[in-house]
């Protein structure tokens, strides 16, 4: 049986269209065949919950060319568009899949978000699929698995995608955000831990941005009295007050720090300590410290508020963030590449057998190998190096070195 249950219309345009019966009839139902399943919030676009929808329903009549949206009562269960009202024969139905903008069907405006998310679906299987899947396989008499709650199943599998999303699948997330003049950023709902940030110049090239170990961001600030006692409030907190490490590193020069170069600086820079700044050579040209020779800013985690602080040097800087989610966070993440499959059913069938009580060792450490062993030829698959690439990269080795 073919996997594929899209046609082409469905895949690149997101939109599905159906003929109403033949009489009229009340009551009619379109089983949609999206990849990308349906979210309905209300039919009624003066409804608040009308904004969740993902998709929009339009009709023409027969002959008619131009389609407009149906707006009379509907409802969407399980893929299934059930008209409350009655159609006249032969009306043109369509399923139209939408942006975030909207956008009528037949114009471009309308393939967006929810069209984008299809695209690429086949490459990927839903993480129900994988549980329902693993009950028919593994699951049974005469089976690896006797028998199972699929509740347990759904435990592993998820647990099985967070640990894969942290170092195997291709699950990094980006936001493009902008510096304030604050210096800090919020983290993503999602974030689980960042992988790199880079600030963006005018010709859209990438400069990464390094971690410091110059400053911190103090988890606490109680104010002191005047032999240094944190007070009290009238309800036995500690008073808060502003950090002054963090206020004295957003207004500081970055030059002084790395001893940047430039036409003012030149000499002292390279044969000098920055003439009495502070500093010593921090970041000179003699002797550099690597973690300081750079001229792209730095950030620090401030694990108190949860957000990314910047040095000043980055204030109104375009960033790029890229960091790591757990692969549970939205419903469109719950999927697995197809490649990391094998590597999903041997983590279940290890963590369900592992688990049980009177289990034979040897093979708990046969499944044990098998979930390395196929996690590690996940990682292969996913790495997606190659040959030609990585040709085209070594070809600098040839380059002579010249003094």
């Amino acid at each position: 049986m073919a996997l594929i249950t899209e046609n082409n219309r469905q895949y690149y345009a997101g939109a599905q269209g159906f003929m109403s019966a033949d009489p009229a009839a009340t009551g009619q139902t379109f089983i949609c065949t999206f990849d990308t399943d349906l979210v309905f919030g209300s039919y009624n676009p003066l409804e608040t919950n009308y904004a969740l929808n993902n998709f929009k329903l339009y009709t023409a009549a027969v002959g008619v060319a131009t389609y407009t949206e149906y707006t009379s009562a509907y409802t969407v269960v399980n893929n299934v568009i059930t008209i409350t009202g009655s159609l006249a024969a032969n009306t043109s139905v369509v399923v139209q899949l939408k942006s975030t903008e909207g956008g009528n069907y037949g114009n471009r405006d309308a393939y967006g978000s929810a069209v984008e998310e299809n695209w690429g679906s086949y490459s990927y299987i839903k993480l129900n699929d994988v549980i329902d899947n693993f009950m028919v396989a593994y699951v049974g008499d005469g089976k690896l698995v006797n028998k199972v709650k699929k509740s347990d199943v759904l435990f592993f599998a998820k647990r099985a995608l967070q640990e894969f999303s942290y170092d195997t699948l291709k699950s990094i997330k980006s936001q493009e955000l902008t510096i304030p003049a604050s210096l800090s950023v919020p983290m993503p709902q999602d974030y689980v831990n960042y992988v790199d940030i880079h600030w963006i110049d005018k010709a859209g090239i990438k400069h990464i941005i390094y971690p410091t170990t110059l400053t911190t961001n103090p988890y606490s600030v109680p104010l002191q009295d005047s032999d240094g006692i944190p007070t009290q409030s009238n309800f036995n907190d500690n008073l808060k007050g502003t950090s002054q490490t963090e206020k004295r590193w957003d207004s500081n020069n970055l030059k002084q720090i790395n001893n940047e170069i430039d036409s003012t600086t030149y000499w002292a820079n390279i044969y000098g300590g920055g003439f009495g700044n502070g500093f010593g050579t921090l970041g000179g040209q003699y002797g550099l410290q690597p973690e300081l020779s750079q001229v792209n800013g730095w950030f620090t985690i401030n694990d108190k508020e949860n957000k990314f602080s910047f040095s000043s040097d980055l204030s109104d800087r375009l960033i790029v963030l890229n960091y790591i989610s757990d692969g549970l966070a939205v419903d469109s993440d719950t999927r697995l590449p197809k490649m990391a499959e094998e590597a999903m059913y041997a983590y279940i069938s290890h963590a369900i057998i592992s688990t049980r009580s009177n289990q034979p060792e040897y093979i708990v450490n046969r499944l044990s190998r098998e979930k390395t062993a196929k996690l590690r030829n996940a990682k292969i698959r996913l790495s997606n190096i190659k040959l030609d690439e990585f040709t085209q990269v070594m070809r600098g080795k040839s380059k002579w070195i010249k003094s």
